[in-house]
């Protein structure tokens, strides 16, 4: 008899998510088995409510080959997204208030805020749904519940993706190269007002906890970086800035940092209210640091926040191809009746991993292996033998 099979994607949207979601209908169709689409990730697992037919159409959308044949054409998720964390919701949906659900009191900075966990209500969903296995595609706050669920009995295969590269037990994630792709072409389309200008062109990405996307955009561009694995001595970068405009034939020069980067003394600011994972929304550390090149030089800057347009357009060849393994992966995974894993590169290599421990948090740069402390760039030496993205020798 045949499976039934959830799919869902959380967090940020990333390309290829629809190559993903593809491969596991096309697969699952083939060999007989039900796939169905849970939009806007786990709100529409928390949101779904039987009783009204707008709210199934509205989160559940059965999938096959018709409605899939084209979208690994485009990026985005077909499926939408959302920042959902059901096991702790700040506010109950309409329809579940005056249920008893189990509370708990977060303090954050002195402010404090009743969360509600409905796990129970997702589980009460996907019983309903009929859903077997379900796979659930994320970076790290997506896959955190993932490993929830997945304690809590659910037969969960997780993908992971991410333009910040940093899920543990991974060496890629989905949307990485993208990322780079897009951060490398936007640098160098830039280059030529910056140095028309003669000024200091200031580039700022996404990476949060992790530098990956600036340090291997810096990486393929020859510029300095900065990440927030390392807080820098800011007199010592801005005067490598100057050297570097100094030595620049047109008399510019170019840097890139990571939304979470700080130097010495500095804390990147952030406002407006946390979401589902507890995060704020960062103040662009790219315009305080051209705040204090313009005060200490008196150069005038070109301030760039390259963010949201790096997940933006159609996936690259490398994101396209891991995408699809991934997908296989997954649903032999399923299909083998295993559960609690993710589908990975380790060592170079396609594996399937246990889903991480979210308690871990996010993976890290090894800041001894690939930054270059002294000259804020990249490691480049030493790489022989290693796998492709490893990040330690």
């Amino acid at each position: 008899m045949g499976k039934k099979i959830g799919i869902l994607t959380g967090g940020g949207d990333v390309p290829g998510l629809n190559s993903v979601i593809k491969n596991v209908v096309y697969r699952g169709s083939n060999d007989g088995h039900d796939v169905v689409g849970i939009r806007r990730g786990w709100e529409g697992l928390t949101h779904l409510n039987f009783e009204d037919p707008a709210s199934v159409h509205r989160y559940v959308l059965p999938l096959s080959r018709e409605n899939t044949r084209t979208i690994d054409r485009t990026g985005g998720t077909y499926l939408h997204s959302s920042r959902t964390n059901p096991s702790k919701m700040k506010k109950l949906p309409d329809f579940l208030a005056g249920k008893c659900f189990p509370q708990a009191e977060t303090t954050k900075k002195g402010l404090t805020s009743l969360t509600y966990d409905v796990s129970s209500q997702v589980l009460a969903n996907l019983e309903r749904l009929e859903i077997e296995h379900l796979v659930a595609i994320g970076g790290d706050d997506t896959l955190s519940y993932a490993a929830t669920l997945d304690k809590l009995g659910v037969n969960v295969i997780c993908i992971p993706k991410t333009m910040d590269n940093d899920v543990r037990n991974t060496e890629y994630c989905i949307g990485f190269s993208t990322a780079i792709s897009r951060a490398t072409d936007a640098i160098n389309r830039q280059r030529t007002t910056v140095g028309s200008h003669e000024r200091v062109g200031i580039f700022r990405v996404f990476g949060r906890d992790a530098g990956y996307t600036a340090l291997y955009t810096a990486y393929v561009t020859s510029i300095r970086c900065a990440i927030p694995e390392y807080k820098f001595d800011l007199e010592k970068m801005i005067d490598m800035l100057m050297v570097d405009k100094r030595n620049n034939p047109s008399n510019y020069c170019l840097v890139i940092l990571s939304e979470g980067a700080e130097w010495q003394g500095y804390q990147v600011r952030e406002y407006g209210e946390a979401d589902a994972f507890g995060h704020r929304k960062k103040a662009n550390v790219g315009e305080d640091f051209g705040d204090e090149v313009k005060k200490r030089t008196g150069e005038e800057t070109v301030i760039s926040d390259l963010t949201y347009d790096l997940r933006s357009g159609d996936p690259d060849f490398l994101d396209k191809m891991v995408a699809t393994t991934f997908a296989t992966m997954a649903y032999d995974a399923l299909i083998a009746g295993k559960h609690g894993l993710m589908a990975a590169v380790s060592d170079g290599k396609f594996a399937m991993v246990s889903i991480p421990d979210p308690k871990l948090g996010p993976r890290h740069v090894d800041v001894a292996a690939m930054f270059n402390t002294d000259r804020y760039r990249p490691t480049y030496t030493n790489k022989e033998g290693l796998p492709l993205f490893l990040t330690r020798a």
